[in-house]
């Protein structure tokens, strides 16, 4: 094993130290548990010209859950000049607030890689007819 240093270590002590859960870390029960309410949380969010949530569209690239519980998550828009680009990230940051044990939220938007059609659920282009 190697330490944060760099440098290999193989001391027991190491090991059972590198083993053990870490101070402040969430159980696995309480991850899946907030997970789930986080990913039904973002599908409460729609784009308004659009009839599917955001995370069915694949609006979503990415979602951090720190030991802390506070929760990043990236995101894009269908298209930059989107109308409610302003808007969007609120929405996502004040439906993931309501998750009860979520401390805090932030959204932020990314256009790399841009969105398009393929990123979509098979349920959302179900919805929108693309089949």
């Amino acid at each position: 094993m190697t330490t944060p240093e760099g440098q290999f270590n193989d001391s027991p002590a190491f090991a059972e130290a590198w083993d053990a859960p870490q101070k402040g870390a969430l159980e696995q029960g309480e991850i899946d548990r907030l997970t789930d309410d986080i990913i039904a949380a973002l599908k409460s969010v729609f784009d308004p010209e659009i009839p599917v949530d955001i995370y069915e569209l694949g609006l979503i690239y990415k979602v951090d859950l720190s030991d802390d519980r506070d929760v990043a998550i990236e995101m894009t828009l269908t298209a930059p000049g989107c109308p409610v680009a302003g808007e969007m990230p609120g929405w996502v940051e004040d439906a993931v607030k309501k998750v009860d044990g979520v401390r805090s939220a932030r959204a932020e938007l990314v256009f790399d890689p841009p969105w398009d059609p393929s990123k979509m659920s098979d349920e959302a282009k179900l919805a929108l007819n693309m089949f």
